[in-house]
């Protein structure tokens, strides 16, 4: 069991989605996390287990190489399809709830801003970590943030901006989540956001990088 949660684990990281995927070159005619992640289950290794020993895991050490400039987006995305691939065997034991999420996270762009990727490249780090996601995609207003966050009274929200002219949007549609949910958890990021904007705005975390999104939710998650 041990070895084939090492495998998968190897496979979100390294980008290999199945058996016919020709990435990575060195894994060429390899099966990848899609096939191995179904004979972990055939053969009784737990969701729990599945997740935890190997997904993970992969995406943890692709996030950790991204924040150190060791791989680049495309590489991330490559091992965020794996992970999606893998995923997809797991989506029905956690909507059965036979598996259990360590929690939800509310994300999405804000208002006046259609730039995605910084968006799903932290949605699919998140997920890949074992927490639900609620993508509310791209041009979010406040009141679709608000809706959100009422139908999921645990979701901690995240808001993506990659223009410094949509930065405004951001802090209003902080301010109109607190005047409601003034105990919510707001994270945000993107490429013009800071620290000090954050703090200035009453958001709750700031980071620059996908990984410091996934490791401030584990931190909830355990205080939970």
């Amino acid at each position: 069991m041990e070895e084939l949660l090492k495998q998968i684990a190897h496979c979100v990281e390294f980008g290999k989605i199945n058996n016919s995927s020709p990435y990575p070159p060195d894994m060429k005619g390899q099966d990848g996390a899609d096939e191995l992640t179904l004979k972990a289950i055939e053969s009784g290794v737990s969701i729990d287990d599945i997740l935890t020993g190997a997904l993970i895991v992969g995406m943890k050490n692709v996030g950790v190489k991204f924040r150190e400039n060791k791989v680049f987006v495309p590489q991330v995305l490559m091992s965020a399809k794996a992970m999606s691939a893998a995923m997809a065997h797991l989506k029905p034991y956690f909507a059965s709830g036979a598996a259990k999420r360590k929690g939800t996270f509310i994300i999405g762009t804000v208002e006046g801003d259609l730039h995605d990727i910084g968006k799903n490249l932290v949605a699919m780090m998140i997920e890949g970590n074992g927490f639900e996601v609620i993508d509310l995609g791209v041009d979010v207003n406040g009141e679709r943030f608000l809706s959100a966050a009422e139908d999921h009274p645990e979701g901690v929200i995240g808001l993506s901006a990659l223009l410094t002219t949509t930065m405004v949007n951001m802090e209003k549609i902080v301010k109109t989540i607190k005047d409601k949910f003034p105990d919510r958890k707001i994270c945000i990021g993107g490429a013009p956001v800071t620290e000090d904007f954050c703090r200035k705005i009453n958001a709750d975390f700031y980071s620059p990088d996908p990984q410091g999104a996934v490791e401030f939710l584990n931190s909830l998650a355990i205080a939970t």
